[in-house]
């Protein structure tokens, strides 16, 4: 199983923005939101294989499950 680091605004702050081109930036910006994006995505495919006792565990419904599940990747 695979973490992705999440960088809050604080972090991206701690990264001396200033001091940083617009183009550096943008990219971190961009990485950030992709990898949201790609963590989202994993997420909501490994629920959709979860079995009934473990949606339980988690305090969700079969249906509640799926229909998270079925959520794009770019809506929170």
């Amino acid at each position: 199983m695979t973490h992705a680091l999440t960088l809050s605004s604080e972090m991206l702050t701690a990264l001396n923005t200033r001091s940083m081109p617009i183009a550096a930036l943008l990219a971190v910006k961009f990485a950030v939101c992709v990898t949201k994006w790609a963590t989202r995505r994993r997420t909501r495919l490994a629920l959709r294989k979860l079995e009934p006792w473990q949606l339980r565990d988690v305090g969700l419904t079969p249906d509640q499950a799926e229909t998270e599940a079925c959520r794009v990747f770019w809506k929170p």
